[in-house]
Parts: structure tokens; sequence; C-alpha cells
């Protein structure tokens, strides 16, 4: 999980104190080693131009030396590989050579002041994989169903009759994050009444309100850069969600996942307080519901922006309609069979993970190793320095992958009889690795499941239930914030104006 969550966070301006003889060591490369790139400024290398726009910096990288090079960034050395062919290597290669968990652990404490004792992250994965997998994921995707309808259908009937306007982000990032929340860390206790269904709507609303304030600061917490005034309001946002997500709080709630149960047992097991079980739950709900609701408001606005992808789209909702045992006012559930039966969607979806998922997949060099690359060559890598992979360049954005890879197109990821396809080619070659949204390896997303079953229940409901229109029908596709890359899922930079209505 925390290959998705943590690879952006890493130090770009972290001020280590780096040694003289360090510093000479920039300029003698070893053998075989990757091209070296050291940029104007001493010590900070390209930190700025990288801190400024990460894809258009590594772009410019890749056309100078290719597709692997070293780059310095705050006093250290980062090796990018952008060779798709080559990203096995990595990202099953052994901790003992390359890890990521060391690092992940420095910036739990950074970014959300989590301090676990004895903390092993591999431990921690395979006790929560259980839960996030089959009849638990089956649970899971049934709870989330039921929470959407509460949060979607409930905010909107109880908002009135007619047209609703808000901002595409907020609608889609509030009501996946409100009802995933809901579906992890539990519900009102009984009797499930109208009455506890507004309080859940209420509560779930605050804790979103909270969430959002601090997500928008994460990439200055991130980066060491807030100014005093926003240390002080970081602070404020941090303290109300402990106090909304405390154990003591939650142990009231009915319907917690068998995640949450899981969860806090190790965090038992491992003596942490419930001060800081707290941070650690705050943590836990940005590493699974932070990235839904951007990727959902990507995927609705490139739908609006596309009469003939959301036609493709309704038409295949319809027929799954007409399969369904019960009208759908009356669903409690979408079966995991209809969610598998939906490939336009699918690659709807997988084309909108494509152009806006934005990860850095990263890996400290904890011993001199050789990297071998798909093409026969060979590079060495020296321990200390970090490798950096960046799927959202190559091969997500490789013209010689995709066609007009700027372009959304909702039948990208379909072969001609409507199955998935995927057979993509680079130099000749099929690949493997042709779009990487959650991550890959031995730290791949163990929450994918869940994560695709809720964007898609969200999109079945808002298509089956309401009719969504932009305020302002030609209005662009906004520009991303920049500051997002390596979050997982960009931004935009400004919302989308939109309104919405139950349909009659």
């Amino acid at each position: 999980m925390y290959e998705h969550v943590f690879s952006v966070l890493w130090d770009l301006l972290l001020g280590h104190i780096v040694t003289l003889q360090e510093t000479c060591c920039d300029f003698c490369r070893r053998p075989g080693e990757p091209p070296l790139d050291l940029g104007s400024i001493p010590w900070l290398g390209h930190a700025l131009e990288f801190g400024k726009d990460a894809a258009g910096f590594l772009t410019r990288m890749k056309e100078k030396h290719g597709d692997i090079f070293t780059v310095l960034v705050g006093g250290r050395h980062v090796t990018v590989l952008l060779d798709p062919h080559s990203y096995d290597a990595v990202v099953w290669e052994p901790r003992s050579k390359l890890d990521f968990h060391a690092y992940a652990v420095f910036l739990m404490e950074r970014i959300f002041d989590v301090q676990l004792p004895h903390y092993n992250p591999g431990d921690e994965k395979s006790k929560m994989k259980p839960t996030l997998l089959h009849k638990e994921l089956q649970a899971l995707t049934d709870a989330m169903y039921t929470n959407l309808r509460t949060v979607l259908l409930g905010d909107t009937m109880e908002a009135g009759s007619g047209w609703h306007e808000m901002g595409l982000l907020e609608f889609s990032y509030s009501f996946l994050l409100r009802a995933g929340y809901l579906t992890q860390y539990g519900v009102e206790a009984p009797p499930h009444t109208q009455e506890s269904q507004v309080q859940d709507r209420v509560h779930s609303a605050e804790v979103f309100h909270a969430f959002r304030q601090l997500d928008l600061q994460l990439p200055k917490l991130a980066r060491g850069s807030l100014s005093a005034g926003d240390k002080d309001q970081v602070g404020k946002v941090k303290g109300r969600l402990w106090k909304l997500l405390a154990p003591a709080r939650l142990a009231s709630r009915a319907h917690r996942s068998k995640w949450l149960e899981s969860y806090l047992l190790h965090l038992e097991e491992m003596g942490v307080s419930e001060e800081m079980q707290a941070r650690a739950l705050v943590l836990q709900l940005w590493a699974t519901q932070g990235n839904m609701g951007p990727a959902a408001f990507w995927l609705l606005l490139f739908l609006l922006k596309n009469p003939e992808a959301l036609a493709a789209v309704r038409g295949e909702l319809e027929t799954v309609l007409l399969g369904a045992e019960q009208p759908i006012s009356q669903m409690t559930t979408l079966p995991q069979k209809a969610l598998d039966s939906m490939p336009v969607l699918d690659s709807v979806l997988s084309e909108s993970l494509r152009l806006t998922a934005a990860p850095f997949i990263t890996r400290e060099v904890v011993a001199d190793l050789a990297l071998p690359m798909a093409d026969g060559r060979e590079f060495s890598l020296r321990r200390g320095d970090r490798l950096l992979l960046f799927p959202f360049l190559s091969p997500q954005k490789d013209p010689e992958i995709y066609t007009d890879p700027e372009v959304f197109k909702y039948n990208r990821f379909l072969n001609p009889d409507g199955s998935e396809k995927k057979d993509f080619y680079k130099d000749g070659k099929r690949l493997k690795n042709y779009s990487l949204p959650w991550g890959a390896g031995h730290n791949q997303c163990l929450g994918r499941g869940y994560a695709i079953n809720s964007i898609k229940q969200f999109v079945f409901l808002v298509v089956t239930h309401f009719d969504l229109e932009l305020i302002t029908p030609d209005v662009d596709i906004p520009e991303f914030d920049l500051s997002r890359y390596g979050f997982g899922l960009m931004q935009p930079e400004q919302d989308v104006p939109i309104r919405y209505r139950i349909r009659p």
C-alpha cells in the first residue's frame, strides 16, 4: 500500500548535510554508471526545476540523456529509469538491495506525525492483505454501495428537487471519501433509521471537510515549505482529525470493516498508544481513500467532454440493469458479476488513469548493484543513491506505445470484440508494464480491487440516477496542479463547475 501512497514524498529539500568527500565524489563517476547531470546550482542541483514541474523536467532530461540518467537533487543522487521493459528488474528486486520501507517510515513521521515502535511494513502488509481480498473485498464492496447511496442520494434528496451546483472535484471527492470512510471506519450504531443515516451524512461531511484541508497542504508538508500560518492551520486540522478518528470514538460505530479491526489489533500488538493509533488512522484514511475522488473527477470530466464515450457507458450500464434481478430503486448491492461485466467502463477508467495517474516509484539503493536493462545494457548503481521510476512519462505518455498519447480515447483499452486490450508494444516487443497507476512489484497497492469497485459503483449511481451537466459545456480540461506530481492521481489547478439533479 505504501508504494502508492508515499512514492511521491521523496526528499527534494530535506536539508541533508553533504560532506566534502561526498561532494567531490559527485564528479568521480565509476565505470558503467548512468550519465550524471549536476545542474548549475551547487548542492541543490536540479531541485528547483524538479519541484516546479517534475514531468517537464524529466522529459527534458530524457531527451538529453536517454532512458536512464542520474541527477543531483538537493544533495542526493537520483537515478531515473524510464524504460518500461526494464521496470521489473527494479520492482521485484529484494529489499536487501533496493528498499522502499525505510523511507516510508521516515515519511510517516514527516507528513502524518506517526511513529510506530518495531515497525515492519512487510509484516503489516501480510496481515492486512486478507482483509482486502475475496469475501472481505465483497463485504467492502457491498458496504460501499450502501454508503454511496446514503451520502449521494441522501444528500441530494435532502437538498430538495431541482438542480444543484458545485465543483465536479468536490462532488466526486466528497461523496467517495465520505462513503469510503463509513465503509471502513463504521456507521452509526443500530437501530438504523433515517435519523441515523442523517447522522452518518453529517459526521462523514465533517470528516471530509477536515481531511480536504489537510490534503490541500500535503505538497507543502512533503517539501517542508509551509509558512508559519500554514503550520498553525495544519496543526489544528490534524488535531481535529485525530479527535474524529480516535479509537475510543470509533469503538461505538457499527459495521466496522475487517480491515479496521485487523489494523487496530496490529497497532495494539505493537504497543501503540491510542493517541498514536488515531494518527495512524488519519494516515490510513489518506492511504486508502485519497486517490479515488480525483480519479472519479477525471473520469466523469472526460465523459462529459466526450458524448460518444458517455453514450457508450450509458448503453453498457443499461444492459447491466436489464440483467439485474431487481429494479434499480430496490438494489441494495451491485454484484461483483455486474461490476466485472463493464468492459467499456473498464476501458474508460484505464484511459483516465493513464492520462492522470502520476506516482513516483522509488527505491533506496542499500548496496552497490548492477542494474540489467532489457536491451542487454547494464548500469552500476551505488549505495546511498535513490532510484526513481516515473510511469506517467513512460509508458503512459509514450507516443510509440500510445497513438496521440495526450488524447482521451475511451476505447483505447478495448479490442474490436469488446474484450480488454492488453497488447501494447515498444521497440517491437510486447510490454508487460503498459500502465502503472497502482504501483508495481512487491509494493503494488493492496486496495486496488476495492478502489476500482468503488469508482465503478460511484459512476454507476451517478450515470443511472442523475442528470449531470457542465455549467459551461465548452470549458477546457483544466491544467494539472503541478505540485501534485508523485502523489498518485493528479488534481486540477481549478475545479470545474457542474449542475446535477436526481432524475424525475
